[in-house]
């Protein structure tokens, strides 16, 4: 699934960089350029890396549905 739209960037590609070492919006940014443009996709980076960092971690509330959980 398309992450960043502005920079054609996949949630594959998004989670590479984290499992590579990113921690940070900025990285991830610096790495393959999601988030660089817009914006709008750095809601769905933060939850990626909270879920990278603490797999028990919920969803915040606007992207539980987009998660399958309600």
């Amino acid at each position: 699934m398309y992450v960043c739209l502005c920079k054609s960037v996949t949630n594959h590609t998004i989670q590479d960089v984290i499992d590579a070492g990113a921690r940070t919006t900025k990285a991830v940014e610096k790495q393959c350029g999601a988030g660089a443009v817009c914006g709008r996709c750095r809601h769905t980076i933060r939850a990626m890396l909270l879920k990278a960092q603490d797999p028990e971690a919920t969803p915040p509330p606007r992207l539980r549905r987009r998660w399958g959980k309600r």
